[in-house]
């Protein structure tokens, strides 16, 4: 049986090195003919590797890797043919980091067969290209909107050369795009943007949550040279690439195209955007002629890892924190008419409605839900502009990721005392997909199976917060709710609060919390969230079966007095947090204990390095399984 270690069953030798030159702005018979071959060739590759990402369950962005096949083929032909090139295909959009590893492998830095592990965990090859991590890889992409202005930079450096960077209709909504695009023309710049504008973003179609918003209008606004063409017609995207080159100065070629053209099953949809699933994989890879029973078997022999552990004290249902915001956003505006909700209320999206809950809200509430672009920071800031007045609300959601674009939002709002209501998604540092858009978590069964074995009563702080820095900053109300059923408390009662409020939550789905007696979910009934309250999940006593005392802390950046006394009094105290130990819960919770003459044997454990991607993998190799959790306990009771 074929298996990820099995030959890559597409020969890759096939690709035949072609040299172009742009002062011939007409393609051969010849030529059209090899590009056309390498076109299908490179696409067949990518639809296949990255389909072993959705048989393993860990994602794989095969759209837009697939659409900019062709201008990768021109690109990498100019290069064969002249050195007035930097030969990097810089990237804005780091999902299509299949393009650099299927560039790695035609040079020789990685076998073809190690593409089958495409965002494995451990195998180097992660969502988003890392420099240094993965051989061949020429650059680190960020996220959207921070390679323009790098490739800025290395054009000033390289100004005897003509530089590619790779952009799309998605990147090209930042900000930061119409901050390089001035200083590019300014200096007069040779990069030459090459855009794939298929109108699909993670939400949407940017030409229905976007009017007035048209790439070549605003590129040759700022003062580029621009040509738009239709992508997949290869002599006019060859004509408008060489006319770009022999133009002085930056210039962009927009290349329209459906989504994934070629792929029935996902050409011109939003499903584009992310992995293409094995099935369509499969009939498509068919359709191109290669063997079923080799395919299927290379799909059906990668399995999605399996957790290491089996937890007590947590449910095995499931469900989606980020999901659950939107749900208890519809709770609050249930109980309005919609005409008091759309003068109330306004929710505004940044393009990832399905990913951070707003979905559902666009759907039921569609009265106070504004569709929007790639541009958190305007976004941001209309939200607490429109809780201005003392009697509006804002809601604005983000990955937490991203909550670094609108810092200096957050103090502009905090100084004009506005209503905010921000939801912060896919925090934490566990469970997580690939070393992309931050760290996400699960949530604290790890820290309940070890409560077995002390005998002596302790207190265990477990949380999945997240940048306690902010919280400490700007003294907003912080809060990160460890169930679905918090996640709706905590929505509830802050959502009319007057201020800024930041509710944080984790990408993966996560169980209920138990009660001691192993079927009564905590936060259920007549639960209310109380701000500024800990909350003991299990009391420690000695000779208890049960002997460590749990304290979840939902509320990061207030220190509830009568708990901390309590915590105080234990023999030791250890913090468990997903988030990144030099700046969480842990570095700060230390000093609270001592700036109250509370002196127990202290420990905080966090993430430690960067990810490895994978799902199951990513908690023991941060050392925060429940082995590593009590061996650090074994430490501090000694």
């Amino acid at each position: 049986m074929a298996s990820p270690l099995s030959k890559f069953p597409i020969d890759l030798a096939k690709y035949k090195k072609l040299t172009l030159d742009a002062s011939q702005p007409k393609l051969t018979a010849e030529q059209k003919s090899t590009l056309k071959e390498n076109i299908r060739l490179l696409r067949d590759a990518i639809v296949l590797f990255t389909a072993t990402g959705a048989a393993r369950g860990v994602s794989g962005h095969t759209g837009g890797a697939y659409d900019t096949v062709p201008e990768v083929c021109i690109a990498l032909s100019l290069f064969e043919g002249s050195e007035r090139y930097l030969p990097i295909l810089f990237d804005e959009a780091g999902h299509r980091v299949a393009t650099q590893y299927l560039l790695s492998a035609l040079q020789g830095h990685i076998p073809p067969e190690h593409l089958l592990h495409y965002r494995e965990a451990n195998s180097r090859l992660p969502g988003h290209p890392e420099l240094g991590l993965t051989p061949g890889v020429k650059f680190s992409s960020g996220r959207l909107g921070h390679m323009w202005p790098h490739v800025n930079g290395v054009a000033l450096a390289h100004r005897d050369k003509v530089i590619f960077c790779l952009g799309s209709d998605g990147s090209q909504q930042e900000g930061n795009d119409a901050e390089a695009a001035r200083l590019a023309v300014a200096q007069g710049l040779n990069i030459k943007l090459l855009i794939d504008d298929n109108d699909v973003t993670i939400a949407g179609h940017p030409s229905d949550y976007l009017k007035g918003y048209d790439l070549q209008k605003t590129l040759e606004g700022h003062g580029l040279k621009v040509y738009t063409v239709q992508g997949e017609d290869i002599d006019a995207l060859w004509g408008a690439m060489a006319s770009v080159i022999n133009h002085n100065g930056p210039a962009a070629v927009i290349a329209k195209r459906l989504m994934a053209p070629g792929i029935p099953d996902i050409e011109g949809s939003t499903h584009g955007h992310d992995v293409i699933p094995v099935k369509s994989a499969t009939k498509y890879l068919i359709s191109r002629g290669y063997p079923e029973s080799l395919i299927s078997e290379i799909f059906g022999s990668i399995k999605p890892a399996a957790l290491p552990y089996s937890y007590i004290g947590s449910t095995k249902e499931t469900a989606a924190n980020r999901a659950i915001f939107g749900e208890a956003v519809n709770l609050v505006l249930d109980k309005l008419s919609k005409e008091e909700a759309a003068k109330k209320v306004m929710v505004i999206d940044s393009d990832l409605e399905g990913s951070t809950g707003l979905k559902v809200i666009h759907q039921k509430h569609p009265e106070v839900f504004i569709p929007s672009g790639i541009m958190e920071r305007g976004n941001f800031s209309a939200a607490a502009g429109f809780g201005f007045d003392a009697d509006k609300f804002g809601v604005f959601s983000t990955f937490s990721a991203f909550l670094e674009m609108v810092i200096s939002e957050i103090t502009m709002a905090r100084l004009n005392n506005c209503n905010v209501l921000c939801h912060f998604s896919h925090s934490g540092g566990v469970y997580m997909r690939s070393s992309e858009e931050g760290w996400t978590s699960s949530d604290i069964p790890c820290s309940i199976q070890l409560m077995k074995w002390q005998t002596t009563p302790v207190t265990l702080v477990s949380t999945h917060s997240s940048l306690t820095t902010v919280s400490r900053m700007f003294n907003p109300g912080y809060t990160s709710p460890q169930t679905q059923l918090q996640m709706i408390a905590i929505v509830k009662q802050v959502f009319f609060e007057r201020g800024i409020r930041f509710v944080f939550s984790t990408r993966s789905k996560v169980p209920y919390i138990l009660k001691e007696d192993g079927k009564t979910k905590f936060f259920e009934g007549d639960y209310k969230f109380v701000p500024g309250k800990d909350e003991t999940i299990i009391e420690g006593t000695a000779g208890m079966a049960w002997t460590l005392a749990l304290i979840n802390k939902p509320t990061l950046n207030v220190v509830d007095e009568q708990t901390m006394r309590k915590i105080g009094s234990s023999p030791f105290v250890l913090v468990v947090e997903s988030f990144n130990q030099k700046t969480g819960l842990g570095s700060k919770f230390g000093t609270w204990l001592l700036e109250r003459g509370l002196t127990p044997r202290y420990g905080y454990m966090g993430t430690v390095k960067e990810g490895c991607g994978g799902l199951a993998e990513q908690i023991p190799y941060q050392g925060l399984d429940p082995q590593s959790i009590i061996a650090k306990i074994k430490q501090l009771s000694q």
